[in-house]
């Protein structure tokens, strides 16, 4: 296929751009095909593809160089899934859609449902398919000037080129121009999302018909058998205590990112110290405060953030206990975790594992798709779930410096693949100054802010496209949004850099009021030029 452009995003990870909606889904549909053994996940969008490769077994230039050689007709035919979707036409701005094209009602309704609909790229929310088509039936309806806090689920919508149903309630700028019955997200259906990349989508009106609304099974959560007993009682657990894991693989096509542990390395050191498995779920505790009372004997280890960490042994006196060791803990004991004086994440693994339901292979909590395991509160119970151990190791180091508020910590980026975008004195200027992480930061991203705001060179509307994780997006305001594990996995601001791989666990540790000084990690790379 011609007029494909490569663009750098990370070390293990590329974009390719292409001229068209139809040339991305041929490419897409045939890299899923062939899958490439090396080729580890694939995320469409409008005109481009995010590809994330193992870089262990394959340098990205064989990789380019082989895509480049693949032979794929635009008009290829595909054996390819069919979802009719029912739709009552009622939505608050249909007549406002009508008037921008300056068409009735009626042939708003008639358009949207006489054109046969192909699901472009799953971003935004678990479910959300951007759907477009080659016909073009009502060219680039504008967004609106003020988005709405909130959406309905099942709202029928419509956005420059793209139609598309809300899955979930969720605030959202799109024009909605109807709703449907049908359930666009369900976690206990297979697979949860009603739409997948490359499905086609009919709209049937039924607005003139008696309409029904499809009620979810609702499945009651397996309570622990009655012979089990609790581990813990928590009885405090600060600003944000969430399980995690590893988090989830190959589920983009579903719409759904990664997640997990946003500091993977003190994760696999927590359960390492208690012997337990990689893919143990543990605690992750924001800036800490956590307070939990010991129901039967365990050994736990704490990892992450330094802070002062408290044993009170059956009543008596609170006992300083080290981190990166292993704590032996008795019925009655109380366990305290304390704000932190550098770092701003703790990790607590319980010897073998901490037993919760696993959504979509995953027990971790995901805070933009509110999916996995809820939020942990005050009296919840925590139950092991008596994965094979293997030997407590005595004492792990921290892998890394922690930061303290008002440090200022050096972080190292990867360029592309929009850095054209902008205006060489703001990319001169972009590492030259140092940048605050604000108080608005959380799991789905970091805020950012300077002085001096990063200027564009050009000026239009960026197509949504894959980002990765440690993606530095850069909105209207020219100040940085640092993409962390639970970021959306399109964007439609153009991204500058990526946080280097190794870099972010550091970037997870790093408490709002530290200052940020990027390095250049590699030069503005054209990985056409490198494939050749």
């Amino acid at each position: 296929m011609q007029n494909m452009r490569f663009l750098a995003v990370n070390l293990d990870s590329f974009l390719i751009e292409l001229n068209d909606p139809e040339h991305t889904v041929a490419l897409f549909r045939h890299l899923e095909t062939i899958k490439h053994p090396h080729i580890v996940e694939m995320i469409p969008a409008a005109t481009t593809i995010l590809v994330y490769f193992d870089r262990l077994n394959t340098e990205v230039s064989a990789l380019i160089r082989y895509i480049k050689s693949q032979r794929i007709e635009r008009q290829q035919r595909h054996s390819v899934a069919k979802v009719v979707i029912d739709v009552t036409y009622d939505g608050p701005d249909l007549h406002h859609v009508a008037e921008l094209l300056g068409v009735t009602v009626s042939e708003v309704i008639y358009r949207h449902s006489n054109t046969c609909w192909n699901v472009a790229f799953i971003g935004f929310a678990p479910g959300f398919g951007y759907l477009n088509s080659p016909d073009h039936p009502f060219g680039s309806i504008p967004r609106l000037s003020s988005p709405r806090k909130k959406i309905q689920a099942g709202s029928v919508a419509l956005a420059g080129e793209y139609t598309g149903i809300y899955p979930k309630d969720s605030p959202g700028g799109w024009q909605l121009i109807g709703s449907t019955p049908q359930q666009m997200w369900d976690i206990h259906r297979d697979p949860p999302a009603l739409l997948r990349a490359g499905a086609q989508v009919i709209f049937r009106d039924i607005t003139r018909q008696p309409s029904h609304v499809v009620v979810p099974e609702i499945k009651i959560p397996r309570q622990p058998e009655q012979h089990l007993q609790p581990v813990f009682e928590l009885l405090q657990t600060g600003l944000q205590s969430l399980v995690q894991d590893q988090g989830r693989t190959h589920q983009a096509a579903l719409g759904v990112g990664r997640s997990g542990a946003m500091d993977q390395t003190a994760l696999s050191q927590a359960n390492r110290i208690v012997g337990n498995p990689d893919h143990a779920a543990v605690i992750e505790i924001l800036n800490g405060g956590l307070k939990l009372k010991v129901l039967q004997s365990t050994v736990v280890a704490v990892t992450g953030a330094a802070s002062h960490i408290g044993v009170s042994y059956a009543g008596q006196a609170q006992v300083k206990v080290p981190d990166y060791s292993p704590i032996a803990l008795d019925c009655g004991d109380l366990l305290y975790i304390d704000s932190p004086h550098a770092g701003l994440r703790h990790y607590l693994a319980i010897r073998g594992g901490i037993k919760t339901e696993k959504i979509l292979g995953s027990a971790s909590f995901d805070t933009l798709a509110e999916l996995g395991t809820p939020p942990l509160k005050p009296h919840d119970f925590i139950y092991s779930a008596e994965l094979s151990v293997g030997s407590v190791l005595l004492h792990e180091k921290c892998a890394q410096q922690l930061p303290k508020i008002g440090d200022v910590v050096e972080v190292d980026v990867i360029l592309g693949p929009r850095t054209d975008w902008f205006e060489p004195e703001s990319l001169t200027q972009f590492f030259q100054q140092q940048w605050l992480v604000t108080q608005e930061s959380n799991r789905i991203g970091l805020r950012l802010s300077a002085g001096l705001p990063l200027k564009r060179q050009i000026h239009g509307e960026l197509a949504s496209e894959g980002t990765c994780t440690g993606a530095l997006q850069i909105p209207p305001n020219g100040q940085p949004v640092l993409f962390m594990n639970d970021h959306p996995l399109t964007g439609g601001y153009p991204v500058l850099g990526a946080i280097a791989i190794d870099h972010l666990d550091r970037v997870a540790q790093i408490p709002p009021g530290c200052l940020i000084q990027f390095r250049q990690k590699s030069e503005i790379l054209d990985l056409d030029k490198e494939s050749t």
